[in-house]
């Protein structure tokens, strides 16, 4: 029974082989064209899809370090709410000004 888990287990791993390859974009794959690694995956059973694994499927995309995150910014670090607070206080200035003085508003 044992034996007959492993055997599946090999066969779907090899069909995922290569359904994997064929997914794969052709410009992505690395090293070898993608007719070939399909040709090395089919030709190579298990071996095959390892060393595609290895050598031929693209990597996965990941943010480089020391780039800044595009996101929310702290109200603190944000210019333009920096900005907005400063004209709201010079308009309550203005305004207390105007009452002050006497003026009526505009």
């Amino acid at each position: 029974m044992l034996r007959v888990v492993g055997i599946l287990l090999a066969i779907a791993v090899y069909i995922w082989f290569i359904i994997d390859v064929l997914r794969t974009p052709g410009t992505s794959t690395r090293t070898l064209p993608k007719f070939v690694w399909l040709l090395i995956v089919v030709l190579l059973p298990l071996l095959g899809g390892l060393i595609w694994l290895v050598a031929g499927r693209p990597r996965p995309e990941r943010p480089r370090r020391g780039r800044r995150r595009r996101g929310p910014v702290a109200p603190d670090d944000d210019p333009a709410f920096l900005r907005q607070l400063d004209d709201d206080a010079w308009a309550e200035r203005m305004k207390r000004r105007r009452e002050d003085s006497g003026e009526a508003p505009a």
